[in-house]
């Protein structure tokens, strides 16, 4: 027998978590909108409610930095040492040795290809003119590295012995690797002085955690087999360690070799807008500063080269290789030093090499005469990508709408009639089992409407409340809303949403154009062999040279800098879309085939479904390469935290720095972990 309890039944029965979660925040978000005129507290965070927690955490820092600032000055004493060592061993050494040697290293590892890079790599700084800087780059790196190998291997293995610590070590390098670079550079000017010691620590300690974690990776993965073999022969434990264990997970550690080395790289780079030190960083700074595009570039080229050819060499180290006549690599050395011993007296200074200041000014002339040109388009395709797109998503419709841009005023009609489409729409989703996406529809309106830079607070809580609901329980939640609220608390609400604002228009163009893009090498290898060397090429590039081909066509604002994020956040879309279309099982695709299914019928049923946890990954990994690079676009224009932590720097401000640093950390754990939680979720579903 019915009763009149089970329609409120199977209604219940129909809301879907992501459904309650989602009609929670739509609530929340109409009493907002209702009642923000009549109660300014409810879209504005008040100011009498903010804790002076920037002034509390510079005070804290501060007195803390000072207590172990004698330690820290004697610790930075004892690294010039070797510093300098390793100046003087590679500005002394004569050019023709370093070459060779580079030559001979590319054979040792991999033969005749990767020969002929150290040897193009080399010849081609030599020739751009920067190579004493290049010298001290390559010095910096050369004792940052050691130092995070050392630390990072020593975090790993302790984590691997004491399993009680493990939660808290990987929680440690998240939030090293979340907390953005510049970050790092605050506090540590402080207790280490002006110079290039600090770029070398900071960049020890970024580098550290990508050596920990594949460290920890490795030794997880040693078979049991091989661990029961070493308990067995009667070794200590150090014994079992060093030379059983480590050993077998020699290839996964190699990879952390690898990541480490390019991390430091980039660290570098990024150290020297602190200046002091006459490094090729620094000249990419300058040389953008005075807007001398044609040198940036070849300086940028030169960070390029040093990185690919420290790619592919680290890489292939982790490679099971076949081995090359060890006799060649001497031959190339012993030409190298007859070579120098020959040419002693000639030997021109490196530099007088001045053989690519044609190209730089030829590119500087092209671009003036390109700018000069194409101006008026230039300057149209900025104007619109702000005017309609970026501009209406950070203030919303109802402030970026207005006569001189679009042509009309928005006006409080079409807010009501615009709302009125977006409940009609979600009303029809419902009515076809589709609460869940109706109601994401208006909140997806309401938010366009608003603008992301405007959103109240209570309705940015409540949302992310939910999602984190949705993805991993009640108790990622609590977290993600306490989080939230520190930032709150903190005064940097305001940036926070701006940081949020570019960096999710990035991601949402990242995830557009990147899943295009990686669908399109998953269906044509001819795609693939196009797209894959340009991705190897955008992966091996510091961050830094993102900003220079920006600035050279669009100068300083935000929309170079949303270009700059999307260049360096596209790549992981790419690869794991393509990784996660071409890993379907066999059997299943040919099921779909035998059903009659077409080619993109199978694409969109078979393929898109069991891709979709490997493409979540993707969006995970371009979220948290759109924080990365936010900070560094703040040198080009960009408001919000990034340009905190910037300001902070040149004002050696501990306290915003370490609390914009933080908060842009909060933002981009909340990300991440609700990207992982829903790709688990899909895993689960799929039975992976």
């Amino acid at each position: 027998m019915t009763t009149a309890a089970d329609p409120v039944s199977a209604a219940r029965a129909r809301l879907t978590p992501g459904a309650q979660a989602a009609l929670v925040t739509v609530l929340v978000g109409c009493v907002c909108l209702l009642l923000g005129p009549n109660l300014p507290w409810l879209t504005a965070w008040p100011a009498a409610w903010t804790a002076p927690a920037t002034q509390w955490v510079g005070v804290g820092a501060e007195w803390f930095l000072n207590a172990i600032k004698p330690a820290a000055r004697g610790f930075s004493e004892v690294l010039r040492f070797p510093m300098d060592w390793a100046n003087f061993v590679l500005g002394a050494t004569p050019w023709p040795l370093l070459v060779g040697g580079a030559t001979a290293l590319g054979w040792a590892i991999g033969g005749v290809r990767m020969a002929m890079l150290g040897f193009a790599g080399l010849s081609f700084v030599l020739a751009s003119g920067y190579w004493a800087q290049s010298m001290n780059t390559l010095a910096l790196v050369a004792v940052s590295v050691p130092l995070a190998l050392l630390l990072g291997g020593a975090i790993g293995i302790l984590a691997n012995e004491f399993t009680r610590i493990r939660g808290a070590v990987q929680a440690m390098l998240d939030v090293m690797q979340t907390v953005p670079t510049f970050a790092y550079l605050t506090p540590l000017l402080l207790l280490f002085g002006f110079g290039p010691v600090v770029g070398l620590i900071a960049s020890a300690i970024y580098a550290a955690p990508p050596m920990a974690r594949n460290v920890m990776l490795g030794l997880e993965r040693v078979d049991a087999e091989i661990k029961e073999a070493a308990v067995m022969s009667g070794g200590t434990r150090l014994q079992q360690l060093f030379q059983v264990e480590i050993p077998s997970a020699a290839s996964q550690i190699m990879v952390g070799v690898n990541q480490c080395l390019m991390a430091a790289l980039s660290m570098v780079i990024i150290a020297a807008v602190i200046g002091g030190f006459d490094d090729i960083g620094w000249e990419v700074l300058l040389t953008m500063r005075k807007a001398q595009f044609g040198q940036s570039l070849l300086a940028g080229l030169v960070i390029v080269a040093f990185a690919v050819i420290i790619d592919r060499m680290s890489a292939a180290l982790a490679l099971e290789r076949r081995r090359y006549d060890p006799r060649v690599a001497y031959s190339l050395i012993g030409l190298a030093v007859v070579f120098t011993v020959v040419f002693w007296s000639h030997l021109p200074d490196p530099a007088t090499f001045t053989l690519l200041d044609p190209l730089a000014a030829a590119v500087d002339h092209g671009l003036g005469a390109f700018t000069a040109d194409n101006g008026a388009r230039l300057d149209a395709i900025k104007n619109g990508a702000m005017f309609y797109g970026l501009l209406p998503l950070k203030i919303g419709l109802d402030d970026a709408v207005l006569d001189f841009t679009w042509g009309f005023q928005w006006t409080a009609a079409m807010s009501l009639a615009l709302y009125a489409l977006a409940l009609v729409a979600g009303l029809l989703l419902a009515l076809r089992e589709r609460l869940t996406g109706g109601l994401l529809l208006v909140i997806a309106v309401g938010m366009l409407e608003t603008g992301i830079a405007n959103l109240p607070w209570p309705f940015v809580l409540t949302a992310t409340a939910a999602l984190a609901w949705v993805a991993q329980g009640r108790g990622f939640a609590a977290i993600a809303t306490g989080l939230l609220l520190t930032i709150l608390l903190s005064g940097l609400f305001e940036r926070a949403l701006l940081s949020l604002y570019l960096s999710g228009a990035a991601v949402f163009a990242c995830a557009l154009v990147g899943g295009c893009i990686g669908l399109l090498c998953a269906v044509s290898p001819l795609a693939w062999r196009i797209m894959r060397p340009i991705c190897d090429m955008l992966q091996t590039i510091p961050l830094f040279v993102f900003l220079i081909p920006v600035l050279m066509f669009f100068q300083i604002g935000e929309f170079s800098a949303f270009l700059a994020i999307c260049l360096y956040a596209v790549v992981p879309m790419i690869r794991y879309t393509r990784h996660g279309l071409i890993s379907t099982p066999g059997e299943m695709i040919e099921a779909a085939t035998a059903s009659g299914a077409t080619t993109w019928q199978t694409m969109r049923d078979v393929r898109a479904p069991y891709a979709a946890p490997t493409i979540l990954l993707g969006l995970n990994q371009t979220i948290l390469y759109a924080f990365a690079m936010l900070v560094i676009a703040a040198l080009i224009g960009t408001t919000g935290l990034g340009q905190s932590i910037y300001l902070a720097l040149g004002q050696a401000d501990v306290g915003l720095g370490l609390s914009a640093g933080a908060s842009m950390a909060v933002l981009a754990l909340i990300a991440d972990r609700l990207v992982q939680g829903f790709a688990e979720e899909r895993r689960r579903a799929l039975g992976l």
